[in-house]
C-alpha cells in the first residue's frame, strides 16, 4: 500500500503540466482536498475556522491584517514542505513561503497556501559550525549558540527568522567585522518546486547555493535549514550617543565620514528620528574594550564639534550586547518573543505588532551638502518617521560583488525610511523621492519594496541575469510567484 503523503506527491507530480507559467492539474478533482494535506503532514494544517485560525494569519506588520489565506501549514520536516507543494501544483493553489512573516511588502502570505518553516527552529553547533532551522528566530538563534560561546553576524531584530535575512543577504550588527549572514552560509537545504530536498553548498548545486545568498526569500524554492560557520563571542562595548536636532546636519556629516571607514571591528549606526520630536542619535557596538571606544568615539565627536547631550557606553557580554540591540535589554529570552501558542511565539511574550511603511537606499558615496539638507528636510516633517543608516565596509566590502548574489558590496551604508501609524506610506514615498537625486537607484531586497519600478536593477544589480537563469533552472514552471520574483 502506498501511503496518503506518498501519494500526494507522487499523483502532483505526474498529473501536472505547465499553463502559461503556472503549475496546473492536467487531470483529477480540481476541487483542493484540504483534509487530505492535514491528515498527511506531521505537522499542522490550520484553516479559516479554526480557533487558531486569527493568530495564525497574521504578520508582523499589522497593515496586512486583511489578508486571509485558504491554509496555513506549519511545516515539522522538509518532507512536508514538499507534500505542501505536491498540494499546489496538483490543486493549481499559490503557495507562500513563511518563516519570521517580517515580509515589508506583506510578502509571507497570500490567499492560498502559506507554507510556514517556524516549527523547524533547532540550533545545533559543532566545531564551529551551527546548523540552524529556517524557523528559528534570531533571539534564539544568538542565545542558543551563546551557549556554546559562539555566533553568527545577523540582524537586531529579535523575532525576525533566520531564513529571511539569509536569503536576503543579512545587514547586522557584527557585519564589519564579520561579513553578511549570507557571507558565513557553508550550504544550505532547500525543497524546489519539484519536491526534491537538496543540500546546496559551493560544491552541490553551486548555482542555487550562489542565487541563496542574496537573491531573496521565496524565488527558488523553501528553505528548511542552514549551516552556518561560527565566529568565538568575546566581551563587548554598546554605545548610544544622542544630539540635539540642531546638531542633525553636523552629526549626520561627521558620521558618514567615520562610520563605513572605522575600524572593522566597530559597527554604527545613525538613527534621524521624528518619534515623536526630532532626535539624532548614533548608536552601536565594539568589539573590543570600553576604554578602546571611547577613543574611538572621540574621533566622531571631534568631528562632530560638539559633545552629545547624552551619552550611554557600557561594556556588556556579547549575547545581552544582541539583547540590547534588539531593544529587549531589559527582558528575557521568552520575553523577547511575540505572545502566544503558536510555533515562534512563547506563552510569556511580549513584544507587539506594528503597522508600518518602510522603502530603501544605499549609499555609494557621502551625500552632498544639499543632500544632507534634504534628508534633514524630510525628518522634520511632521508625524512619526525615522531614516535609519547602518555603516556598512569591512569585511562586507571585501567581497566581489558578484561572488554572492548580494551586489551592494561597494556601499557605505544602507538606508531605511520607516513610518509607523497615519501618513506612514505618504510619508516613506515622499522621502525616498526626495533622496532619490542623491542616492541614486540602490535598494535592498531585504526591505522589499512593492513600488519600486526598476527593481531587478535596484536589489541585485549585474547579479539579476544570473539570478533569472537560475530561477529557470529549478523553478521552470514559476510556481513560486512573488510580485516581484526573480
Amino acid at each position: 500500500m502506498i501511503d496518503r503523503r506518498a501519494f500526494l506527491r507522487v499523483s502532483a507530480m505526474a498529473g501536472t503540466v505547465a499553463v502559461s507559467g503556472t503549475a496546473a492539474a492536467a487531470a483529477g478533482p480540481r476541487t483542493p482536498d484540504w483534509a487530505a494535506l492535514g491528515h498527511g503532514l506531521d505537522g499542522r494544517l490550520i484553516r479559516p475556522g479554526d480557533a487558531s485560525y486569527d493568530g495564525a494569519r497574521r504578520l508582523f506588520n499589522a497593515g496586512f491584517d486583511a489578508v486571509r489565506p485558504a491554509g496555513i501549514a506549519y511545516c515539522a520536516t522538509p518532507a512536508d514542505v514538499a507534500e505542501c507543494l505536491a498540494f499546489a501544483r496538483r490543486y493549481g493553489v499559490s503557495v507562500t513561503s513563511r518563516s519570521g512573516g517580517h515580509s515589508y511588502a506583506g510578502w509571507s502570505t497570500g490567499k492560498g497556501l502559506v507554507v510556514d518553516v517556524s516549527p523547524m527552529a533547532k540550533v545545533s553547533y559543532s566545531g564551529g559550525h551551527a546548523t540552524v532551522g529556517a524557523g528559528a528566530r534570531l533571539v534564539d538563534v544568538y542565545a542558543k549558540l551563546a551557549a556554546h560561546g559562539v555566533s553568527i553576524p545577523a540582524g537586531s531584530c529579535p523575532t525576525v527568522g533566520v531564513a529571511g535575512l539569509t536569503l536576503g543577504g543579512g545587514i547586522g550588527v557584527v557585519s564589519r567585522a564579520y561579513g553578511l549572514t549570507c557571507d558565513v552560509l557553508e550550504s544550505v537545504q532547500i525543497v524546489t518546486a519539484d519536491g526534491r530536498t537538496l543540500t546546496c553548498s559551493p560544491t552541490s548545486h553551486p548555482d542555487l547555493y550562489w542565487a541563496s545568498r542574496g537573491g531573496g526569500g521565496g524565488n527558488f524554492g523553501v528553505a528548511t535549514s542552514f549551516t552556518f560557520r561560527t565566529h568565538a563571542t568575546q566581551d563587548v562595548t554598546v554605545f548610544f550617543l544622542h544630539w540635539p536636532w540642531a546638531k542633525a546636519a553636523a552629526v549626520l556629516r561627521a558620521w558618514q565620514a567615520w562610520g563605513p571607514a572605522a575600524p572593522d571591528a566597530l559597527w554604527s549606526n545613525c538613527h534621524l528620528n521624528h518619534d515623536p520630536s526630532p532626535d539624532v542619535m548614533v548608536g552601536g557596538l565594539y568589539l573590543g574594550s570600553k576604554s578602546g571606544c571611547e577613543r574611538l568615539l572621540q574621533r566622531l565627536v571631534d568631528k562632530v564639534g560638539s559633545g552629545p547631550t547624552s551619552r550611554f557606553v557600557t561594556a556588556s557580554a556579547y549575547d545581552h550586547a544582541m539583547m540590547i540591540m534588539a531593544g529587549c535589554s531589559g527582558l528575557s529570552v521568552g520575553q523577547c518573543h511575540r505572545p502566544g501558542t503558536l510555533p515562534g511565539e512563547t506563552a510569556n511574550g511580549r513584544l507587539v505588532r506594528d503597522s508600518f511603511s518602510a522603502k530603501s537606499h544605499f549609499a555609494y558615496a557621502p551625500l552632498s551638502s544639499a543632500g544632507v539638507k534634504a534628508l534633514l528636510a524630510q525628518v522634520a516633517a511632521g508625524g512619526r518617521h525615522s531614516v535609519l543608516l547602518d555603516a556598512l565596509g569591512g569585511a562586507v566590502a571585501r567581497v566581489r560583488p558578484d561572488a554572492t548574489a548580494f551586489p551592494h558590496r561597494k556601499a557605505l551604508y544602507s538606508v531605511q525610511y520607516y513610518a509607523h501609524q497615519s501618513g506612514a506610506a505618504a510619508w516613506t514615498r515622499a522621502a525616498h523621492a526626495a533622496m532619490r537625486p542623491f542616492f541614486g537607484d540602490h535598494a535592498y531586497v531585504n526591505y522589499v519594496d512593492p513600488e519600486l519600478k526598476d527593481w531587478r536593477q535596484q536589489y541585485y544589480g549585474a547579479n539579476a541575469a544570473r539570478l533569472a537563469r537560475v530561477k529557470a533552472a529549478y523553478d521552470p514552471g514559476r510556481l513560486f510567484r512573488l510580485p516581484q520574483g526573480v
